[in-house]
């Protein structure tokens, strides 16, 4: 074994110590139990899926992607997102003529890094999927759930900004006259580069009214009055229709109570090409990235040989995590050291302590080379050693 190699991890790749993945499994079970109680069933799929589908439909940047081949010499990727597997599974399995289908995960994605300064490319993403519902209702309750999520584990202190990729399309589009025109402006807002976006709106062959219209939709970021503003943009009916939307989405969330959390930002954008309507992120105190996101992706199921409509949202858990800045020690409650001639005695009394829900060591006395750096670790110790009679603690 090469000594380079011998204590290094593949880019990216990162180690999941005790007290860090007691507290990861802590956050997801209280999220998981919040998603069911909304009526989400839980769903897996393979860690491996094929590149000509998955790989395709997934829209992260084929870069990032970790491809292999499996014997018969098909491309293959680890997973790097979900929405994209669970899209294949419920074109194929699941999706019929009843309820729309309200789909819940837990899962690693897989994301390859370029040395991008510790980034993770292997990560936890937990979130949902309400597929075969069209209407701004199912974007308001992945809102609204996605906000009770985030509460249920401790994160009172975020914000969520909502935006409307359909908006920034047709305006962008109306104004500079082709796709490729607006996506040049579209990449600036990605970017969160604005200081570059005026700079190329102001090289544009447009008329100054035009270039106005760009330059004040910058402007549109704030509460619901950002819509009305958003209106005087826009020229056509599926721009207006747009707005309507986010209209309607924030009465739905009034109606849910969580408005004290929300901004309008019509800037948003997303790497994830397959977002078509509302999208949204989530932002917390003391994170520098959003900790979750979301939106209406109503073309992604064409690829898998379906036409429906499909909302949801991801969290990371490891930025929940740092979101909480609270680690939970894993450490056991009590530790019973014996010996030799106590042994049994020491097992039923851990198996008495185990019963009240407490997390017990029994450990032969001989074991241990520091007795004093040996208890110090414990709330409770037992000295179960030598003749009976001779408990202390």
């Amino acid at each position: 074994m090469s000594r380079l190699f011998m204590f290094e991890k593949p880019l990216g790749m990162r180690d999941t110590l005790p007290d860090l993945y007691e507290t990861k499994n802590l956050v997801r079970t209280k999220i998981e139990q919040e998603m069911k109680n909304w009526g989400y069933q839980f769903i897996g799929t393979p860690t491996l899926e094929y590149y000509e589908t998955v790989g395709a439909a997934s829209a992260i940047l084929n870069g990032q992607l970790f491809k292999l081949l499996d014997k018969q010499g098909h491309a293959l990727v680890l997973r790097p997102d979900m929405t994209a597997p669970i899209a294949r599974v419920a074109a194929s399995r699941l999706l019929n003529e009843n309820l729309p289908l309200r789909l819940a995960y837990s899962e690693n994605v897989f994301r390859a890094q370029q040395r991008e300064g510790g980034r993770p490319a292997e990560f936890e993403q937990i979130g949902v999927e309400c597929i075969g519902d069209e209407t701004v209702s199912a974007d308001g309750e992945v809102i609204a759930l996605m906000t009770s999520s985030l509460k249920k584990i401790g994160i009172n202190n975020f914000q969520i900004s909502i935006g409307h990729i359909g908006f920034v399309q047709d305006l962008f589009t109306q104004i500079v006259g082709t796709k490729e025109r607006a996506n040049s402006l579209t990449q600036f807002l990605y970017e969160k580069n604005f200081v570059g976006y005026r700079e190329h709106v102001e090289g544009l062959s447009l008329s100054s009214i035009d270039k106005g219209r760009l330059l004040d939709f910058l402007k549109l970021q704030g509460g619901s009055e950002v819509m009305d503003e958003a209106l005087l943009l826009v020229e056509d009916e599926k721009g207006k229709e747009a707005i309507q939307q986010l209209k309607q989405l924030w009465e739905i969330i009034v109606d849910y109570g969580e408005e004290a959390n929300i901004k309008f930002d019509l800037t948003l954008v997303s790497h994830m090409s397959y977002y078509t309507g509302i999208l949204f992120e989530v932002y917390a105190d003391q994170v520098g990235f959003p900790i979750g996101n979301g939106g209406r992706y109503d073309l992604l199921f064409e690829k898998f040989g379906k036409e429906t409509a499909a909302t949801g949202f991801a969290l990371t858990l490891d930025k929940l995590i740092e979101a909480t800045g609270n680690i939970v020690s894993s450490r056991p409650d009590h530790c019973i050291l014996f010996s030799e001639e106590r042994r049994q005695e020491a097992f039923l009394l851990a198996k008495d302590i185990r019963a009240t829900g407490k997390k017990v060591i029994v450990q032969d006395i001989n074991g241990v080379k520091n007795i004093d750096a040996c208890t110090s670790q414990f709330d409770d110790v037992t000295f179960l050693v030598g003749s009976k009679g001779r408990v202390g603690q």
